[in-house]
């Protein structure tokens, strides 16, 4: 019977290279029936079974897949190679290593055990890597695959594959040190090969064309993840915790069920929503929200058993992120699929559930640290306790600073008290507890004293008797913690340097995997020839470091196990940074993608770990105190038990070489070692002779790591030897060398405890001689130089047949001595190269040709003797002479192959050698009577050797001294060459050569160009790589020598490095506020600090090694370097926000990481203020003169606009008597300065502090004085407020010049300069009380004014001839513009000869002074403009010179018409005003010449004035409004006392925004009159000038609404407790400033007499119909308003530190507490006003550079 199956399939065939068609076909063929092979058969019936139905679900295959993408292509053949790699790695593991037979006696023992622990670190760094790379394979993969970095991916199982095969050595060589444990081995090597078919069945998932689920791809990460945790527990290395992996695993499914809430939330969504397109968009967000969690829980599996690794938590940390982006993107999707607010609110429920598991989950990771167990409760306590102790130390001078700090101490340790009580409570032990509570006493004692001596320090800020007492409680302090905490501070610091160096090797392990896979694409040779070399040596750096790391983790309390894991991680910084240096230029010539992004990345994580590195090892020095000398007796104690052992051994025939040694090898081990403890004994010697501890103890560590490697040597030596005597021998004087050695240690300790005694002296001297000994005789035992010794003896044994007084008579005739002498000495010779050859061979062929040199040499002086025999009387002398002479130069040959094959890489030992056969060969030429033996010679030369390796040097001659040599013995060469160098054609060249030279400076402008555009592109972008590479590399420089060409003084440096610490201080704060409101602009935030820190370091570097004593040298270079680690952790939260902007984890992060920087820079401050406390002062005075100077030119511009009042009606007699007393106080404070600059740092301090209270002070009083004048003499006012000015500039000069001269010789330069300042000072001093006193005489105070306008004139022309360039430079332009201000003076001086009237002096004197100085200024600022020209420059400083110059002659000549007014003394004013004209006419045609061909006139702005002011005038209004908004109920406009502090300012703010928005409308109706009377725009002469004009009132009109929104912002931040009272004062400071030049701009051109004047000044205005009608003028309308402000808030500050003063009356404990509270904010205000000053001049400089001269307020 046939049966037929009908059933039809479509089949649909996957091709990728060509297109088939689709076939269509029966998939079953009919039945055939054949005969049996069995016979007949019986037939069974039955029922078929029930029709079944199974549903196959799963992904489908795709038909016809698209070609893959060049990027899928380089990923299918790194999977290929990688894959290539895993398989080679599975067949390795199949047998273990074979080791050579390892003896029985310590030294092989501890290698065993070293190799053991090198294995299993190198093997968990690589199980890290592996599992980092498949979590980072599993994110990499998890989105679409059009948008998968395919490079990333590559690179990632590039990682693995190179670790696994790194791996597999490992595991190896571990497998064949398990010897004991053979099972353990099977077992090991099983595990191994387990990971690797993991890691094979994941490269299969992740193929490109694999079409696999993606269920399939975290199935076998997964099994990777337990994989390796199988593999680290058969090696002992599962370190982490395991309740640890069961929370993680737990929070990770939290996670999951919380997103499987979401989806069902969502699906509901989705079958409510209407639109189809909404509806598909919902479910493809719940779907990668399912996948997205799903992959956080496989993520989690595989870094589970390694999640002590930062790469393992960044990647599980990154998986997190990506289900944080799929919720978002899911609750999106609902949000506009459905408006049904019950389903919204179920989703947006479930979404924050989600969250909050992610959030706890991410937290849990975070909070791990991989630094062993906890050491205790008292951690923060005592972290807390250290750092502010330090702090404490550090600010000693600043009594404010350290009260703050010791305010924090209390605190902390307050804390600790308590925990520990708590702690004694619960005890069960009534010993322990008693333990406890005693600590807790001595303690709470130890804080009682130091709250004490903080109470003696605030109250006394200035008595440093006070402060000591503080800082030695502080000490105190922190000894008690110490001991009540059980060393913890110490082990904390231990712990972190372990963990440290952990990081560090793994780091190193994996850049070296990562070479070693990049080198088969690595097209430049040279490149990677450095990478290969670096690589060696970190390789040969790591065992050490993990040997430390190690020795420590198993002896925690063993002093010499700490101070060994310090010393190796400070030998591995160098290595390391070579390594990572190599690496990085490698880079760009790997032409493997994958391989080269492993290869950056891995020298990225290196840098980073190496400067986590430097700074752990830092402070653990520190704290570990000076114990390198009783480490190194430790060290060296063992090192000779150790060779005791391997004699035994030896003795015993037992002692085998450790595999890798060798006869030759450990020779030269030997050889060059003994050198390098000679060496390092001399310097112990030397320091301990001195008495320099620290640098005794440093030679005493380099010895004892000499002697370890000598130990070693002579080790490898005696067990690799055929002879067991001198196996022993070798072993007894190493042994010698160790037992002098420590000797030599403990006088050396004895003479640092009695320094100068010279018994001590006297013993270490002979110690010293016996270890010398000891070491030559260890030397003699290697082989071949007891061979070479004997050779020398019988030499020197031959040599005595010279001594004889007679030669005896020959027995040969003449020619048979003549032919024995010629071949004698050929053989000598011959044997001679022999010597040199063996030398550089084998110690048995040295043995050989020393035994043969000496035999020849017999033979040749007894042929030389018989020859001297034929020769006359007088003859032989010098043939004995020859003879001797050879005897000795075969002794300096033998000397030398003897140093050269102890140490063949020694210096110059090559050179000394071929010296030593060269000499011989001389003297043995002089010997022979015949020439014919020339020609010999010159062949036994080459036979020698000497002419071989033309690349090694032959004498000590620096490059440029053989240079010189070579030029002096070519005198004719160079004389026949003198005709071609004349007919050069030195023209053209010298025109080649300055091409050449532009072209470079355009190339090199260029390659800047491009560096800023991709650093500015890469950090918005948030790729801050390259900026924590920068910092790390300034970090690396701060540890490099002392710095060439230091030109400077520390005074220079601590200025500098003040500044760039503040701009990033003041960055990292803007960075706190950009976090929250604009994330994006983090990147040009992060570069600027990045690019301030790099100037940091620099300047850090010099100021570390020109500071006294050394130790604040070196505490300011850790404070810069520790600032550094915390502007690399800012940069890199700021690089990861900019990723993900709403990730409210990292913007705490990086809020935490710039409050650290932040405090770390004043660490740095506080460094340096101990470096130079004086210096520090004249610092920080010379900011607040600044300060001041900024806030007069704002009083100027008031007084100018006819605007500063009294507020009661005070005459200028009220206020003369203060301003002359404090003026006579500053006098003396200048001779303060000026002493102090020659006394101590406390002096120059306290005079810097002194002055500049009483400048403040001097200057107060002055602007009061000239308040009382009123305005309707604003003339007078002005040279009042200028009189004061010119006293604060010549401060701030005296302070800068004090500052410099501080310490310096009576004869220095700077002293001079010091004395002219202090001249200047107190010129204007007595010219500020000359005015003061005229000022009330009309009849003398224009003579008055103009004799100080002169005087200043005199002073500003001294700085403009100074060489000094300018800080920045300006437009031509811009200086024609202030030449045009010397013209109308000139005039106005000339009419106000004639008129001889004291109004019209007092205007000139004023408008000359701003005139002379805008020009000089301008001047100077426009010919240093970089494409000024020399010669354009000198005339321009020429003319600027001459023109004031002759406008003083015109003041002067001014002042002699007031005293004698005849027509001829009228008539010479015009001539000095013709000379000026004239000066003036040069330096507009030098301006001219600066503008170039390219200038045209700017447009003409007058007609767009208007517009803008009411623009202006519009954002006042909007502001005013929007204040409203933030109190809707009505407020009286008169200051109500009853209202809260909020409300004072909001009623403040908003009066200043009425006031400035009436301003703005009154000068708008200005600007239309002056159009409409023709005064602006109607003269086509006057363009420029009037342009000028309405730019400036555009400017102020823009600024006023500026500052008032500004304001306006301030004040709503304040409200809502966000923003500080000095933002406050600042920003209605900063509106008074701009309404001051806006009254000004509006005065220059405007008709006094018009109707818009009135209303500006003094009429009345109407600013809205519903508030009262009747104002104030507007200008005295704003700057009463800004001063009310000022004053509510600063009432409110005071009001504060009343109220925390009450507190502090009526509690106890806490009052001390709140005591340093008050200090803290006092001290806090008073930096942050001296930067924010600082901040305000520096933007006004940039603000107003192309401002007209009437609004230009940096004069000076």
């Amino acid at each position: 019977k046939r049966h037929s199956l009908c059933t039809q399939s479509t089949i649909l065939q996957q091709q990728f290279n060509r297109v088939g068609r689709v076939e269509h076909g029966s998939v079953a063929l009919p039945g055939v029936i054949r005969s049996g092979s069995v016979g007949a058969e019986s037939l069974s019936t039955g029922t078929m079974p029930s029709a079944q139905q199974q549903i196959t679900m799963g992904q489908m295959h795709r038909g016809h897949m698209p070609p893959l993408s060049s990027a899928q292509q380089a990923l299918m053949g790194t999977i290929n190679t990688s894959m290539q790699a895993v398989q080679q790695a599975q067949i390795d593991l199949g047998e273990v290593d074979n080791l050579p037979p390892l003896g029985q006696d310590m030294a092989s023992k501890v290698w065993i055990q070293n190799k053991v622990d090198e294995s299993k670190h190198e093997i968990h760094s690589q199980v890290d890597a592996i599992t980092a790379g498949t979590a980072s394979v599993v994110n990499l993969t998890a989105g679409d695959p059009t948008d998968t970095d395919y490079t990333a991916v590559g690179c990632a199982i590039t990682t693995i594959s190179s670790n696994l095969t790194e791996m597999s050595k490992g595991v190896k060589l571990l497998a064949a040190l398990m010897e004991d444990d053979t099972s353990g081995g099977n077992h090991l090597m099983g595990a191994a090969r387990t990971l690797a078919g993991a890691v094979s069945d994941l490269l299969k998932a992740v193929e490109p064309a694999s079409g696999e689920p993606r269920q399939t791809v975290l199935t076998a990460a997964g099994s990777i993840g337990q994989a390796s945790g199988d593999l680290l527990r058969h090696i002992g290395e599962n370190e982490t915790d395991e309740r640890f992996q069961d929370i993680l695993m737990s929070l990770a499914k939290a996670v999951a069920n919380a997103a499987a809430m979401l989806v069902l939330k969502a699906k509901n969504v989705a079958q409510v929503a209407d639109d189809t397109v909404l509806q598909n968009r919902v479910i493809a967000a719940a779907t990668q929200c399912a996948l997205s969690t799903s992959q956080l829980v496989a993520c989690a599996k595989v870094v589970s058993p390694t999640i002590s690794s930062p790469v393992c938590q960044e990647q599980l940390i990154e998986a997190g992120k990506l289900v944080d982006r799929s919720v978002e993107g899911c609750v999106q999707a609902c949000l506009s699929a459905t408006e049904d607010g019950e389903l919204l609110k179920q989703v947006s429920a479930a979404a924050s559930v989600v969250s909050q598991a992610l959030g706890e989950l991410l937290q849990h990771v975070r909070q791990y640290t991989s630094r062993g167990e906890p050491i205790g409760r008292y951690d923060q306590a005592t972290d807390t306790i250290m750092n502010v102790t330090e702090n404490i130390f550090s600010s000693m001078g600043d009594a404010g600073e350290m009260v703050r700090q010791a305010r924090v101490l209390a605190q902390a340790t307050s804390d600790l008290v308590n925990a520990m009580r708590s702690d004694a409570e619960a005890e069960v032990d009534v010993d322990n507890s008693k333990k406890l509570l005693a600590a807790a006493k001595l303690l709470a004692d130890a804080t009682a004293r130091m709250v004490e001596a903080a109470k003696g320090a605030a109250a006394y800020p200035e008595n440093e008797d006070q402060q000591q007492r503080l800082r030695e409680a502080a000490e105190g302090l922190r000894v008690a913690t110490n001991a009540a905490a059980q060393n913890a501070i110490k082990k904390k610091l231990i712990n972190r340097l372990e963990n440290a160096a952990k990081q560090a090797a793994a780091a190193a392990t994996q850049t070296i995997a990562a070479s070693q896979n990049a080198a088969a694409s690595n097209k430049n040779t040279s490149a990677h020839q450095q990478l290969v070399q670096s690589c060696k040596a970190v390789a040969d750096h790591i065992p050490q470091l993990v040997q430390g790391v190690r020795g420590s983790q198993a002896q925690p309390d063993d002093l010499s196990a700490q101070l060994a894991l310090i010393i190796a991680s400070q030998n591995f910084l160098q290595p390391g940074s070579k390594m990572v240096t190599s690496s990085k230029s490698s880079v760009p010539t790997v032409t493997d993608q994958a391989a080269a992004m492993q290869l950056g990345q891995c020298a990225k994580n290196l840098a980073t770990c190496l400067a986590e590195l430097r700074t752990a090892a830092q402070k653990a020095h520190e704290a570990c105190g000076p114990m390198e000398i009783d480490s190194a007796l430790t060290s060296i104690q063992n090192l000779k038990s150790e060779l005791q052992d391997a004699q035994l051994a030896a003795v015993a025939g037992q002692l085998k070489p450790l595999p890798g040694e060798s006869l030759e090898k450990c020779a030269q081990d030997l050889g060059s070692t003994s050198k390098s403890v000679g060496s390092s004994m001399a310097q112990l010697l030397t320091c301990a002779a001195q008495g320099n501890e620290h640098y005794t103890g440093i030679a005493a560590s380099e010895t004892a790591q000499a002697l370890k490697t000598l130990a070693q040597a002579a080790r490898g030596v005696a067990a690799a030897t055929t002879d067991p005597a001198a196996a022993v021998a070798m072993l007894e004087s190493a042994g010698d060398v160790m037992e002098g050695s420590a000797l030599l240690i403990h006088e050396a300790k004895q003479a640092l405890e009695c320094p100068g005694d010279a018994e001590s002296q006297q013993r270490l001297a002979q110690v010293a001689k016996a270890v010398s000994h000891s070491l030559n005789s260890c030397v003699n035992c290697l082989p071949g130089q007891k061979d070479v010794d004997l050779a020398l003896r019988s030499i020197g044994e031959a040599s005595k047949k010279l001594l004889v007084d007679n030669v005896p008579l020959s027995s040969k005739s003449f020619q048979e001595a003549q032919s024995e002498l010629t071949h004698t000495a050929a053989e000598l010779n011959q044997s001679a190269g022999d010597v040199v050859h063996a030398s550089r061979s084998s110690s048995r062929q040295l043995a050989a040709a020393s035994g043969k040199f000496s035999h020849d040499f017999d033979d040749f002086l007894d042929a030389g003797i018989e020859m001297a025999g034929h020769t006359p009387k007088d003859d032989q002398i010098q043939v004995i002479g020859n003879l001797k002479n050879i005897s000795m130069a075969s002794s300096k040959l033998l000397l030398a192959a003897k140093s050269l094959s102890v140490d063949p890489a020694a210096a110059n030992a090559k050179n000394l050698l071929s010296a030593a056969a060269r000499y011989s060969i001389s003297m043995i030429i002089l010997c022979i009577p015949s020439y014919i033996m020339c020609g010999y010679t010159v062949h036994t030369l080459y036979t020698v050797g000497l002419l071989d390796s033309p690349n090694e040097p032959v004498s000590d001659l620096s490059y440029f001294h053989c240079i010189e040599s070579v030029m002096e013995n070519s005198k004719v060469l160079g004389e026949s060459m003198a005709g071609i160098s004349q007919n050069c054609k030195l023209g053209d060249a010298s025109h080649t050569h300055e091409a050449i030279a532009e072209a470079a400076q355009l190339m090199r402008e260029a390659v800047d160009d491009i560096m800023i555009t991709l650093n500015d592109a890469a950090s918005e972008g948030g790729m801050v790589g390259g900026m924590v590479d920068s910092i790390a590399e300034a970090m690396s420089k701060l540890d490099e020598g002392t710095p060439p060409g230091l030109e400077g003084c520390f005074v220079d440096y601590q200025t500098n490095m003040v500044r760039h610490s503040k701009a990033i201080a003041v960055t990292a704060q803007e960075m706190m506020t950009r976090s929250v409101t604009c994330p994006e602009e983090l990147g040009g935030l992060a570069s600027q600090v990045t690019v301030d820190y790099g100037q940091l370091a620099v300047q850090g570097r010099l100021a570390a090694h020109t500071a006294e004593p050394e130790e604040i040298g070196f505490q300011i270079k850790t404070r810069v370097q520790d600032l550094g680690h915390g502007c690399i952790f800012l940069v890199q939260k700021a690089g990861a926000l900019q990723g993900m902007p709403s990730d409210s984890y990292t913007k705490r992060e990086l809020i935490e990481c710039a409050r650290a920087v932040t405090e770390k820079v004043s660490l740095v401050l506080s460094a340096l203020q101990a470096g130079n406390k004086g210096t520090q002062a004249c610092i920080t005075a010379g900011s607040a003169v600044s300060g001041i100077i900024a806030d007069l030119d704002t009083t100027i511009m008031f007084a100018s606009a006819g605007t500063l009042n009294a507020e009661d009606n005070e005459s200028f007699a009220d206020h003369r008597e203060s301003i002359l007393k404090t003026a006579k106080a500053l006098v003396e404070d200048t001779k303060m300065l000026v002493s102090g600059a020659a006394s101590g740092q406390d002096r120059l301090a306290q005079a810097a502090q002194s002055s500049a209270k009483t400048i403040t002070l001097l200057t107060d009083v002055v602007k009061l004085g000239a308040a009382s004048i009123g305005s309707d003499d604003p003339e007078t006012q002005v040279v009042l407020i200028n009189a004061v000015k010119d006293v604060a500039k010549a401060l701030g000069e005296l302070i800068s010049a004090t500052k410099c001269a501080a310490g310096k010789a009576a004869d220095d330069p700077s002293m001079y300069q010091l004395k002219g300042a202090a001249k200047v000072m107190v010129t204007n001093v007595t010219s500020l009380l000359k005015t003061v006193k005229a000022v009330e005489d009309e009849a003398t105070r224009g003579t008055r004014a103009l004799e100080a306008t002169i005087e200043c004139i005199k002073q500003e022309l001294t700085v403009f001839q100074s060489r000094e360039p300018p800080a920045n430079s300006t437009t031509p332009e811009e200086f024609i513009r202030m030449t045009k201000g010397i013209t109308n003076a000139t005039a106005k001086a000339v009419a106000a000869g004639n008129s001889g009237q004291q109004e019209d002096i007092i205007s000139t004197a004023n408008l000359s002074r701003k005139a002379i100085t805008d020009m000089l200024t301008t001047c100077k600022k426009a010919a240093f403009h970089s494409e000024v020209s020399e010669e354009v420059r000198s005339r321009a400083l020429m003319f600027g010179t001459e023109c004031t110059t002759g406008y003083i002659d015109l003041l002067e000549h001014v002042l002699q018409v007031l005293q004698k007014p005849t027509p001829e003394q009228k008539q010479q004013l015009a001539v000095c005003s013709k000379r000026v004209a004239g000066a003036v006419t040069e330096l507009i045609q030098t301006a001219e010449a600066m503008k170039g061909a390219e200038w045209v006139d700017p447009e003409d702005p007058t007609v767009i004035a208007e517009t803008e002011l009411l623009g202006a005038a519009a954002s006042i209004e909007a502001a005013a409004k929007k204040l409203e908004q933030l109190k809707p109920r009505a407020k009286p406009k008169q200051a109500d006392e009853s209202l809260d502090f909020e409300e004072q300012i909001l009623e403040a703010a908003k009066s200043i925004a009425a006031a400035t928005s009436a301003l703005v409308k009154s000068a708008s109706a200005a600007q239309r009159e002056l159009v409409a009377q023709g005064k602006v725009g109607s003269i086509q002469a006057n363009a420029v000038d009037d342009g000028q004009w309405s730019q400036g009132l555009i400017s102020a009109a823009r600024l006023v609404a500026a500052a008032t929104s500004n304001l306006c912002e301030a004040a709503n931040a304040s409200v809502q407790g966000h923003a500080s009272e000095e933002k406050l004062i600042s920003s209605a400071k900063q509106v008074a400033a701009s309404t001051a030049q806006l009254l000004v701009a509006c005065k220059v051109k405007a008709d006094q007499d018009s109707e818009a004047m009135r209303r500006l000044q003094v009429g009345r205005g109407h600013t809205d119909t519903h508030t009262h009608t009747h104002t104030h003028a507007a200008g005295n309308a704003v700057k009463r308003a800004s001063d009310n402000l000022v004053r509510a808030a600063q009432k409110a500050a005071f009001d504060k530190a009343d109220d925390d003063n009450v507190v502090v009356k009526t509690k106890f404990v806490g009052g001390i507490a709140q005591i340093i509270a008050a200090q803290e904010e006092m001290l806090r205000k008073e930096r942050e006003l001296e930067e924010a000053r600082k901040k305000l001049a520096q933007i006004r400089q940039q603000q107003y550079k192309f401002l007209p001269t009437e609004l230009r307020e940096d004069s000076n």
